[in-house]
């Protein structure tokens, strides 16, 4: 008897199996998944760490678009902002920029701040361009950089510096895709990030809307932006 129960038991959970491995799949590859992004506001922002080490923004330097070099050691002292974009995006950037003006307007009076925006279209990006790009989007604040400069270097820096993924890829709109994530740097250099409900560090914030979330990557960035000029570390 006890056989048959345990076959039967095989049977359901086969069955189940079956059906749910591949709605699980289906959410995916949809990126349907929901992450619990609430924090404890109790708590510091959480270190973002790579094999138990602090994990801190790599050395760079770069054309603003001012044709001035602009380098990590030039934000450090400030809590700044970064994000991968380019100026002819057709599709996330332009939103991505739109929630950026908003960090602009509200920290951009401030020396404390700053903001580093990266082209991944530095052929066609110069500064120039990104001169351009600054004054229609009439930014604020002095120490909002539009960064261009080698190629190799800053899909190196994206990649590998800040694991925000990018690349070229002439069969999507524009010719290039990104990650729409903006990344948080405190006063020394370190990655910071809230932490979910489970206590690990949601690492960056999404820099377009998500209708999914009842607060958006941009409101909690103005929040933790506070919280680390507040603190003054």
């Amino acid at each position: 008897m006890k056989k048959y129960s345990y076959i039967g038991i095989s049977f359901i959970i086969l069955i189940f199996g079956i059906w749910f491995f591949p709605k699980i799949m289906e959410r995916f590859e949809a990126n349907n998944i929901k992450y619990d992004t609430r924090l404890d506001n109790s708590k510091e922002l959480s270190f973002v760490k790579l094999n138990g080490e602090k994990k801190k923004v790599s050395d760079f330097v770069f054309l603003n678009q001012d044709n001035l070099f602009i380098g990590n050691e030039d934000f450090l002292g400030k809590v700044f902002i970064a994000e991968f974009f380019f100026t002819s995006c057709p599709s996330i950037c332009i939103e991505m920029n739109k929630n950026m003006k908003i960090l602009d307007n509200e920290f951009g009076d401030r020396d404390d701040f700053g903001i580093a925006s990266f082209t991944i279209d530095p052929d066609h990006d110069t500064p120039k361009v990104l001169k351009e790009y600054s004054e229609l989007l009439e930014v604020k604040s002095k120490n909002w950089h539009f960064l261009t400069g080698d190629v190799t270097d800053i899909y190196d820096l994206s990649n590998s510096g800040f694991n925000i993924f990018s690349s070229i890829n002439p069969d999507v709109a524009g010719g290039f895709e990104h990650q729409g994530f903006f990344a948080l740097i405190d006063q020394n250099g370190y990655i910071r990030s809230r932490t979910n409900s489970m206590g690990s560090p949601i690492v960056y914030y999404l820099g377009i809307e998500d209708e999914n979330s009842e607060k958006q990557g941009v409101d909690m960035l103005k929040e933790d932006i506070l919280k680390l000029l507040n603190d003054g570390e």
